[in-house]
């Protein structure tokens, strides 16, 4: 399973990624093991996550997530 996910960082921006391990890829993201992004505003919180079965179909939709106002991506954490 391929999974696309936010977070909130403790600076209140949002952060997204995907990968195949949700909850391993949250504690390297909370350990300073994660991205650059976020190593500077741990603590980082799961806010939105969405599973697909196609490495391709999760990193188009990781594409297009990256690409929305704040609004929009906390309209999806709702």
């Amino acid at each position: 399973m391929n999974y696309v996910y936010l977070l909130r960082c403790a600076d209140d921006s949002l952060y997204c990624g995907w990968t195949k391990d949700l909850d391993a890829r949250l504690a390297a993201h909370n350990s300073g093991r994660g991205a650059k992004y976020t190593r500077s505003r741990l603590p980082v919180e799961l806010v939105y996550h969405e599973a697909y079965e196609d490495l391709h179909d999760a990193l188009s939709r990781e594409w297009h997530i990256k690409r929305m106002s704040r609004k929009e991506k906390l309209r999806l954490t709702e």
